[in-house]
């Protein structure tokens, strides 16, 4: 096989393979064997029919065509390890020439990773914010621990905001009254505004067993966007009690025994937070640094894919939380032109980071072992919600094994951006890292591999039926 490589850019190439036909005689040898399985040849089992009288029933042609059909994409293949080409994406293929018991040439088009050196990643600065847990702070945590322990009790006075009511509801249009817009022993927080728009107003200084009418639009519903009378009735007025912050209370919400060890443990796990906020902050900054320091083509192709990918993304969260994505720019404030600018630039971000962390990782010849890629399944995991061994399963079944070792390499290469990064917070002090280890999980290591073998059966099993077949082949050659 001879290969001719062609720059057509800094992110693009050309490929002409040429290949004798004596070179493609596996290629042939599976073509005959799969027709045989498909034809029907007097005389013949199954399978068994030669090669000539395949030729014969679906033409020469055919078969040179499917042969080809099957030898192309282990020929490129073959040729881009050889060449050493990074490859992005599927190639485009034309065969410029196919000639019988002659020679195959075809030329393969494809995206390739730009080749560059990342320098200068070492020694990055990045400011993050503070990670000091003021008095405030930790008051705010422990009354919202209040809030979880306080009680509902009457209160004979009238209603003022954060009250929690039991009130009916009916609405009516013209004086009829719909059924459809009425409920009963509602509970309500008064000053949420979550409901109609003026009863929070209406209810403001009701007593308990008082009741009034106000006008408003009706919102969701066959009468949406009507203007309605709805009256409100009051049942009972209460309010939120909170217990006393004493030691009592440590002992009833926590396992310690006073309010001062209490308050000590939340600093803490605040304080603990904080830190690894700085981390991540850390981390995102000196990527954003590293990004901007290094100057690289982008191959338009994986740029369009990423930027599809995104709003596909998008598209099926809003879809699952009920809302348009002119809802959501409206919410966010962005017209269509700005989001498909921030789409834009995110996805050009996104591409760039990934290939300079993995050339990155190539200059420091990193790669990831069994319990790495093991730890890294089990995030995920836990972050979707599933088990470690069914992931892994599916990351095998979809040919995903090799994206996730990919995820995990590139964050070994951040590891050592972030490592030999000076992190500093806003009053100038440093901020002390530590990189955690992934640790090697037994039992997800075993469902990888578990999961990775089965995929494997219908292969090894296809490949054992074949050696039967070529031993019977054999067998009755050496009779005869």
């Amino acid at each position: 096989m001879k290969t001719d490589v062609e720059e057509l850019s800094p992110t693009r190439v050309k490929l002409t393979i040429e290949v004798p036909f004596e070179e493609l005689e596996h290629a042939f040898d599976v073509t005959y064997k799969s027709l045989a399985k498909q034809v029907r040849i007097k005389g013949f089992r199954p399978g068994k029919a030669p090669a000539r009288l395949i030729d014969r029933y679906v033409g020469r042609g055919a078969v040179i065509s499917e042969a080809v059909n099957h030898a192309v994409p282990e020929l490129y293949n073959e040729a881009i390890q050889k060449e050493e080409i990074f490859a992005l994406g599927q190639p485009d293929v034309e065969v410029t020439k196919l000639e019988d018991n002659d020679e195959l040439a075809f030329t393969a088009e494809v995206d390739i990773r730009p080749k560059f050196e990342v320098k200068d990643y070492k020694g990055i600065e990045v400011t993050v914010d503070n990670a000091t847990v003021t008095d405030e702070q930790v008051d705010e945590q422990i009354g919202t621990l209040r809030e979880r322990f306080s009680t509902l009790v009457g209160a004979d006075r009238p209603v003022e905001d954060g009250d929690h009511l039991s009130i009916d509801l009916v609405a009516a249009i013209d004086g009829e009254k719909l059924e459809d817009v009425a409920v009963s022993g509602y509970s309500y927080e008064v000053g949420t505004n979550t409901m109609l728009e003026g009863l929070d107003e209406t209810l403001r200084g009701m007593e308990s067993g008082g009741e009034a009418t106000f006008k408003t639009t009706l919102v969701g519903g066959e009468h949406e966007g009507k203007e309605a009378d709805v009256t409100v009735t009051v049942h009972s007025v209460k309010v939120k009690e909170l217990p006393e912050l004493d030691d009592e209370f440590a002992q009833l919400a926590s396992e310690f025994d006073t309010i001062d060890e209490l308050r000590e443990d939340v600093r803490k796990r605040m304080a603990d937070v904080r830190r690894m906020q700085q981390l991540s902050a850390a981390r995102d900054k000196a990527l954003e640094k590293l990004i901007e320091s290094v100057e690289i083509p982008l191959p338009d192709a994986v740029v369009d894919e990423e930027i599809t990918r995104r709003r596909q993304s998008l598209e099926q969260q809003l879809a699952q939380s009920g809302l348009t994505k002119e809802a959501y720019l409206e919410s966010q404030e962005k017209t269509e032109e700005e989001f498909e600018e921030e789409l834009k630039t995110g996805a050009n971000s996104a591409v760039k980071a990934g290939f300079i962390l993995d050339q990155l990782a190539l200059q420091e010849d990193l790669s990831a072992d069994q319990g790495e890629l093991s730890q890294y399944v089990f995030e995920q995991a836990q972050r979707m919600g599933v088990s470690p061994d069914q992931l892994a399963q599916h990351l095998v079944e979809s040919n995903q094994i090799r994206v996730a070792f990919t995820e995990v390499v590139r964050g070994k290469a951040m590891d050592v951006v972030l490592a030999g990064a000076k992190v500093t917070d806003e009053d100038g002090n440093v901020v002390e890292q530590e990189i955690v280890e992934a640790t090697d999980d037994q039992a997800l290591a075993e469902a990888v591999r578990a999961a990775a073998a089965a995929s494997a059966e219908v292969t090894e099993a296809d490949q054992a039926e074949e050696k039967a077949e070529a031993d019977e082949d054999a067998d009755k050659a050496d009779s005869k």
